[in-house]
């Protein structure tokens, strides 16, 4: 990642940074806390010694300079090092950075979360922001966001690798579900619908599994930090307004492997969703680098009228067209949504279009790079 700065900004208190594999925590602390103190549960040695002995940690901590911090990668690989944690946070007033792809086993073993005494970050993959003027739309479309996958020059095989390291080790190993099969099927099914309005019955039915078994594994992707859901926007609702979820991988390239795209390019059906998908992400990092925080939804008539996404408290109502000239009709459903909340202050159009311009009735036009910048010098929220 030679030259990208990750844009997170880290407590100088003690935290826990969530993120998907190889989003580049480690990295990312080594970077900021040089002189830390390091303890990489992933090593097998180093794993088996706490596992074995958790209140060793308070004895190699006491070594230490009282100022000296100490990062601890993989937490969730031994949860119970967090009663340990808590003593010399509460105690030693020691200072933690507790790394981690999914708090799901901590939760699920009701391991000690530390009562609150901890802030909590999330570390998503590369911005746009981030990579700065050598950002590639294509490559990012094609490759998803990962920093080992928007880098490499063939992301493919990485990609690959990546989705059945999750499916061995994220799922299988840490006792998430003992159906693998159903779940891998289930995990193609849900890419299928990647930024989609999210059906658990018809998903159940494909996969021959109930519904409710169906929620639960989307609250795997979400703990495992695969995906997100996006919520309905039904504040003041005028008329009848859809409320079921819709749900975004975290990564398109994962969504192409696992749907099979071979190729992703303007003009193609599957440019559109794979676009609409990267723009979440980049509203997804922001919200998290920001200091006024926002909700992020979506809004959809019953009539099938929607727009892809409104920011705040409808601050801003964003669609996103994969697409090189706008017409007023791909305006429509944001003129609808003005009828239904006329205090909206930004109504904006991302797509790809050369030049940004303004419509007679007050819509953006903006191509990407413009919303992006639009969004980082906070005039959309």
């Amino acid at each position: 990642m030679s030259g990208i700065q990750r844009q997170l900004t880290l407590p100088e208190s003690t935290f826990f940074l969530w993120g998907p594999r190889q989003s580049g925590k480690t990295t990312l602390l080594k970077t900021r806390f040089p002189d830390a103190y390091r303890i990489d549960l992933l090593r097998t040695d180093e794993r088996i010694r706490f596992e074995c002995d958790p209140a060793r940690l308070r004895e190699e901590v006491r070594t230490l300079p009282p100022d000296r911090r100490i990062v601890i990668d993989e937490i969730q690989k031994v949860p119970a090092l967090l009663d340990e944690v808590h003593y010399l946070l509460q105690e030693d007033k020691r200072v933690f950075a507790l790394c981690g792809s999914s708090a799901r086993k901590i939760r699920r073993t009701h391991a000690n979360l530390l009562g609150g005494r901890a802030l909590k970050r999330e570390l998503l993959g590369l911005s746009a922001h981030e990579i700065g003027e050598s950002f590639v739309l294509d490559r990012m479309l094609n490759a998803g966001p990962l920093p080992p996958h928007y880098l490499a020059d063939d992301a493919r095989e990485s990609i690959a690798a990546y989705v059945d390291l999750y499916l061995k080790e994220e799922i299988l190993d840490e006792g998430l579900t003992r159906k693998l099969p159903v779940f891998a099927a289930f995990l193609r099914a849900a890419a299928i619908g990647d930024t989609e309005v999210t059906n658990f019955s018809n998903i159940g039915r494909e996969c021959g599994v109930a519904s409710s078994t169906v929620r639960g594994y989307y609250e795997i992707l979400e703990d495992t930090l695969i995906g997100a859901f996006v919520p309905a926007f039904t504040r003041r609702a005028k008329r009848r307004v859809q409320h079921a979820p819709k749900f975004y991988f975290r990564d398109v390239g994962v969504v192409n492997h696992l749907v099979r795209r071979q190729n992703v390019a303007p003009g193609l059906e599957t440019f559109g969703k794979a676009f609409e998908n990267w723009v979440f992400h980049e509203l997804s990092v922001h919200l998290r680098n920001t200091s006024t925080p926002y909700d992020i939804a979506y809004w959809r008539l019953s009539s099938g009228i929607e727009v892809d996404f409104v920011l705040g408290d409808a601050e801003t109502a964003i669609e996103v067209k994969g697409k090189s000239h706008i017409h007023s009709r791909d305006t429509r459903h944001l003129e609808e949504f003005r009828k239904e909340h006329p205090d909206v202050r930004n109504l904006v159009v991302v797509c790809l279009e050369p030049h940004p311009r303004l419509t007679d009735t007050g819509i953006r036009i903006l191509p990407y790079q413009d919303f992006l910048n639009a969004l980082w010098k906070g005039d959309l929220i």
